[in-house]
């Protein structure tokens, strides 16, 4: 039962029945944003005064920034969940309800009457108690009554749909098992924008035992296109913050999208389901302050993301630990030149690699014996040289050689010194450099010799010289991994920067100690039996409290931070990630909890995978677990019958996901010449325009190319997306033109495909970006050929093709 009162004719009796229900739902749905504005308002009031405190001892400013943290958290989830409050309602069989309670009202985050013994008065999604509304059923209740979606635009309620659960299953259960077919159907029809939305009121039974799955382990979700990947993802990671919040606060959840286009359209889905702290971000932004703005080959990424690399590294970070191939001179201040020699090296750099300690921390070691080696040196030259100037005298019978002219101390100021001198930090940073990942990295890509070096017994020589670049060239995605593993391999060496803090330290307190030193006089005037300065404060704590103290969340302070560890990973387009990426995600998550999501049919990377098995197994064997997602939800059956040729011909083994509706609308196919493609194009992206318009009042629409096409194209089509504006939100184009890669886990109104044939030559998976290009769409797809068409695509044209 369905009712919109929009759509309502009048003076009918059943219509004032429905009328009276959406008056009945509105009173509470106003109460729920009464309680909702009243929680805001007190959130706001708490975090006011937790700011203005001031004063007391640490313990006092400990729970002060804890307070601060937990009702701004607070604060932004209730200011998230304005729109779509409240989203459904429960009715139980007599005595099936909670605490006797015969109904049940379902939203995005959880709200109480405390005048009332904190009686629920809305149930958040995520709580066990909500599940009945997501997994109940005609055939198994679970003793619900009636089911009921409640629409709402902004806080008025505009509809619902209700379902009676309590009949004959016969007649109530549907083929594919969905609940809320109403519901779910109104929410696919509606069109789409730049921003993907929710699915948390239509929630299917398969995707909720997904999301609601157990934390622990590595959890892969494998569903074809338009199964709601993606959401289901993201309303994981909204379930695992509320459910294992203790856990998870502290470190946070991890979200990883495969491109920053992507991560846009997904931004607002975690706010709405009331959690704001995630960090979004894909593997190209994992490497604190640096911008991986360039672009590789295909090929090129491909060879950088192969685990082999992580030997070329290595090789890379050996090759820069030298020694002299003779001797090594270093002419020191006072004229005095000493010397290196090779065994003397050579001893040094085994006891800092036997420490198997990073490069920078093992330098301390290679460091310190070259260091008494030189002051060794220089402390027999001084004796020797004193000792040439005295004359030699004969001891005397009863006496004794009192040994060395220098004592300890004068070796370790001598030995001071040198580790203090210019040329003497030269010839120890020639041989043992102090590195970065970036310096090392940089150096390795644009210098033929060392990359030989490292690669030797790696990597041919035609991929070694492939990766060569000129210096000053921009970082790619596919350099992040690198970096991270140099980081891994060269470590930092933070003695110096401890002393600078321990330095900074004391200097703090002298100062405070100043402070309290005035404060005293003040104190002489003051009768004796006041309390006095010193009883309630000293320099210690004074100096506590000039300290600045972060105020950033989890989140912000992981972006941060290259060493952070998550509490839980989530990647979507998981199959997209080269083995090199997956060891940079298993150093952010030591606990292996992850949830990776994806679709091995739908692999558009060179450096991908075509196995979940091959990429897990080296990390966590065979304790991995697979769910699979079978309905599709986003793509009309004429679109993926289409599709599903394409799949057959990658794959006769790979099966599509089953979709859950019927647009009317069949898929068309046109021809154009090279020449004329542009001008064709924007034609035929006019006219779809106009379709959207008459049948859905507008949408969004994308030109799926291949990359060489993608400037002429976009160049042709600049008028007519200034004239179609943006999307619903305000601020996505409602026409846009694309490669296949970044297209990837959005989705359009229609979608014109462009030489599908260019696009499955383009790469080595050309037949999955194929693929992925047809199931972006939602309602219609139009496929231009530019030449024979392939095998999957050569049926009949339609007669709208012919028209066209």
């Amino acid at each position: 039962m369905t009712f919109d009162p929009q759509t309502v004719k009048p003076n009918s009796r059943l219509d004032e029945a429905k009328r009276a229900e959406i008056t009945a739902e509105q009173a509470y749905v106003s109460t729920l944003y009464e309680r909702l504005d009243a929680e805001r308002e007190l959130a706001d009031r708490r975090l006011t005064e937790a700011l203005r405190s001031s004063g007391g001892p640490p313990q006092a400013a400990a729970e002060r920034e804890a307070a601060t943290a937990t009702y701004s958290d607070r604060l932004a989830q209730l200011k998230s969940v304005e729109q779509g409050l409240c989203f459904g309602r429960l009715d139980f069989a007599d005595g099936d309800g909670p605490d006797d309670e015969s109904t049940m009202y379902i939203g995005r985050v959880g709200l109480f009457d405390e005048s009332d013994d904190y009686r629920p008065l809305l149930i958040d999604w995520r709580a066990p108690a909500a599940r009945p509304f997501y997994l109940a059923t005609a055939a198994s209740p679970e003793g619900i009554r009636r089911r009921r979606h409640i629409r709402s635009l902004s806080r008025r309620v505009v509809g619902i749909d209700d379902e009676v659960l309590d009949l004959g299953a016969d007649e109530h259960t549907d083929h594919l098992g969905l609940a809320g077919e109403a519901a779910l159907l109104s929410a696919l029809e509606r069109r789409r924008t730049g921003e993907m939305s929710d699915i948390v009121s239509t929630i299917q039974a398969e995707q909720d035992r997904i999301i609601r799955a157990d934390m622990n382990g590595v959890l892969v979700v494998q569903g074809g296109p338009g199964t709601g990947k993606t959401a289901v993802a993201l309303h994981r990671a909204a379930y695992l913050l509320y459910t294992y919040r203790r856990q998870l606060t502290t470190r946070g959840v991890l979200v990883v999208g495969p491109n920053s286009t992507f991560l846009r359209y997904i931004g607002q889905v975690l706010p709405s389901l009331g959690e704001t702290g995630v960090l979004l971000s894909t593997i190209g932004e994992l490497f604190p302050g640096l911008a991986a703005a360039g672009l590789d080959t295909p090929e090129v990424a491909e060879i950088k993301g192969r685990i082999g690399m992580a030997d070329v590294l290595a090789q890379a970070v050996r090759d820069r630990q030298i020694v002299p191939e003779t001797v090594l001179e270093v002419p020191v201040e006072g004229g005095e030149v000493l010397t290196l020699d090779r065994r003397t090296c050579e001893r040094a750099r085994a006891k800092a690699r036997e420490t198997l300690r990073p490069h920078n921390v093992a330098r301390r070691v290679f460091v310190d014996r070259l260091l008494d080696a030189l002051a060794d040196q220089s402390v027999r030259r001084l004796e020797s040289s004193v000792l040439d100037d005295l004359p030699e005298v004969p001891l005397a019978d009863d006496e004794v050689d009192s040994g060395p002219m220098l004592d300890a101390r004068d070796f370790a100021t001598i030995r001071q010194e040198l580790a203090e001198d210019a040329a003497v930090q030269a010839a120890l940073q020639s041989l043992w450099p102090k590195l970065t990942p970036q310096e090392l990295l940089s150096d390795l890509l644009t210098d033929a010799e060392r990359l030989a070096s490292a690669a030797r017994g790696v990597l041919t020589e035609e991929e070694w010289r492939s990766l060569l670049r000129r210096p000053g060239a921009l970082w790619t995605p596919a350099d992040v991994p690198l970096l991270d593993e140099l980081a891994e391999l060269l470590g930092e060496d933070d003695t110096e920067a401890r002393a600078r803090r321990e330095r900074q330290r004391r200097e703090e307190r002298a100062y405070a100690e100043g402070v309290l030193h005035v404060l005293e006089q003040d104190d002489e005037i003051i009768d004796e039996e006041i309390v006095r300065v010193r009883d309630v404060l000293d320099a210690e704590l004074l100096a506590e409290r000039q300290e600045a103290r972060s105020d950033l969340t989890a989140a912000q302070r992981a972006a941060l931070d290259r060493s952070w560890t998550f509490g839980h990973v989530i990647v979507d387009e998981a199959q997209e990630l080269s083995e090199m990426d997956w060891r940079l995600l298993m150093r952010r998550c030591p606990s292996r909890s992850m949830t990776l999501v994806g679709d091995v049919s739908q692999t558009g990377s060179a450096a991908g995978t075509s196995s979940w098995d091959r990429v897990l197994r080296p990390y966590v064997g065979d304790r991995w677990r697979l769910r699979e997602l079978t309905v599709n939800y986003r793509t009309p059956a004429e679109i993926m019958d289409l599709a599903s040729a394409v799949l057959a011909e990658l794959d006769a083994g790979l099966s599509a996901p089953k979709s859950v509706r019927e647009s009317g609308v069949r898929p068309w196919r046109r021809s154009s010449s090279p020449e004329a493609l542009a001008a064709d194009v924007r034609r035929w992206v006019d006219e779809e325009l106009e379709a959207l318009t008459a049948e859905r009042g507008g949408g969004t629409l994308a030109v799926l190319c291949p990359e060489s096409l993608e400037g002429g194209l976009a160049a042709e089509l600049a008028k007519t997306q200034a004239t179609a504006g943006v999307d619903d939100t305000g601020d996505n184009p409602r026409v846009s033109v694309l490669t296949v890669s970044r297209s990837k886990g959005l989705e359009f109104d229609a979608v014109i495909v462009v030489d599908p044939e260019g696009i499955a030559s383009g790469s080595q998976r050309g037949l999955n970006d194929v693929y992925v290009a047809l199931t972006r769409a939602t309602q219609r797809l139009g496929i231009v050929h530019t030449g024979t068409p392939m095998p999957a695509l050569s049926g009949e044209q339609s007669a709208s093709s012919a028209a066209g």
